[in-house]
């Protein structure tokens, strides 16, 4: 299932924060695999694990699902570049999810939307909600021009519960224009197009914390 080459992301929580790392597979055995040195998402630093360090790991295989595991360091090599040995489960226990999982949740995200031909002039404006398949946007009273089928490059800014800000760039088509019920904003609904592993994952992960703290507020409970 996991191959080499595939971008993975580690994540460790404690009381206070979670922390979010990056790799990518080196080496895969039946029970264990080996990585690249890890790169912290919020610093740009690599950093040094130390053996029986615990995470939780996802990865995109070639099937576009997300698949989540639990993983321990187990050592480290340099044979024959430095490497760290974590421990990989049998592929039942992996967890997937689907495309169709992919949930849309309500969530106000900065975006810039960029014409590739200059049909309009790129603007800023708010998501409404957002998932790892596409979002909907709120367009400005006047003067854009937009319509479906239109494809375009969406530039957002996802905000992550561990305080990271994670920017990137996404070629989308314009689904749908609309105007909201009982008022004067119109939305347009975006369909991502190709979009990297790294990407799917971060945006899946957002969806999953946007839909936890969504449901803690409505229970009264702390996010």
């Amino acid at each position: 299932m996991i191959k080499i080459g595939d971008v993975l992301i580690l994540e460790s929580r404690n009381d206070k924060e979670v922390h979010e790392y990056k790799c990518k597979v080196a080496e895969v055995f039946p029970d264990f695999i080996y990585i690249d040195y890890p790169v912290n998402q919020k610093t740009g630093k690599t950093v040094f694990l130390m053996n029986g360090m615990q995470f939780k790991a996802s990865f995109v295989g070639k099937d576009g699902s997300l698949y989540l595991f639990d993983t321990e360091v187990r050592g480290k090599v340099r044979d024959p570049i430095p490497m760290i040995m974590l421990s990989y489960p049998d592929e039942q226990r992996l967890i997937r999810v689907q495309r169709r999982q992919y949930v849309r949740v309500e969530a106000t995200v900065d975006v810039a939307i960029h014409p590739l031909q200059g049909e309009f002039s790129p603007f800023a404006t708010m998501t409404t909600d957002i998932s790892a398949g596409g979002a909907a946007i709120v367009l400005p009273e006047r003067g854009i021009h937009i319509f479906p089928g239109m494809i375009v490059e969406a530039w957002f800014v996802l905000p992550m519960k561990s305080g990271e800000y994670h920017y990137m760039k996404v070629p989308a088509k314009i689904v749908r224009v609309f105007q909201v019920e009982g008022s004067y904003v119109q939305k347009a609904s975006l369909q991502f197009l190709t979009i990297s592993s790294q990407d799917r994952v971060l945006l899946i992960r957002y969806s999953f914390e946007r839909q936890l703290a969504i449901r803690k507020k409505a229970e009264g409970l702390p996010e």
